[in-house]
């Protein structure tokens, strides 16, 4: 799936849980952003921008994922950064999740659909 295909959608309710995951719900399906931890990496929700509020009850108008592109290096080790934006007629949202690694892991945020 890809994070566009909430646009349209009418969102119920949205979770943060624990910065690790948002759970994403419809009347009729539930989604995720999310990141399979793995050793010698950390991907987390770094800073949320808006009010979950503002997305529940009126169709999503944009939903659209953005990278730093090429993970940055440092001392310990690569970094990347991902930007979630969320819009409605109501307000939006933007979510920045970082994820670290020693380079040899994914930094990456998956989206998908619960079952």
């Amino acid at each position: 799936m890809q994070f566009t295909d909430l646009m349209g959608k009418t969102l119920v309710s949205v979770e943060n849980v624990n910065n690790e995951q948002i759970v994403f719900r419809t009347a009729d399906e539930s989604y995720r952003l999310f990141h399979r931890q793995d050793c010698c990496e950390e991907v987390l929700v770094e800073s949320i921008i808006g009010d979950f509020d503002d997305l529940i009850g009126t169709p999503i108008l944009l939903a659209e994922e953005a990278t730093s592109g090429e993970p940055v290096w440092g001392e310990e080790g690569s970094s990347t950064w991902t930007f979630y934006k969320l819009r409605t007629v109501k307000g939006s949202v933007d979510i920045r999740w970082h994820g670290t690694s020693n380079g040899y892991y994914s930094e990456s945020v998956e989206f998908e659909k619960v079952s």
